[in-house]
């Protein structure tokens, strides 16, 4: 496992009912990879990713987002931009 790193995705979205997380790690599979809610409304989930860039976004309420922590984007094929983790 030393070309992976265990990373947290992280969302606060207090009112949301689900959220999952969504990325080129999972072949943008959007029912996958559930995230869990605190009692503050902060959304979790930790995954291995392997060395090297990955985009993702997460699907809030059946709604793709775009991670607002992210300092670092790149356009996608349907005209918007997509998160991008280094890691």
């Amino acid at each position: 496992m030393a070309n992976k790193k265990s990373m947290e995705f992280k969302l606060f979205a207090p009112n949301a009912k689900t959220v999952y997380l969504a990325g080129d790690f999972n072949n943008w599979n959007t029912s996958n990879m559930k995230m869990k809610k605190d009692g503050k409304g902060l959304w979790k989930i930790k995954t291995d990713l392997t060395m090297g860039n990955h985009e993702y976004k997460f699907i809030v309420d059946g709604n793709w987002w775009n991670d607002p922590a992210c300092k670092n984007w790149v356009a996608n094929s349907v005209g918007s931009q997509n998160c991008l983790v280094k890691v």
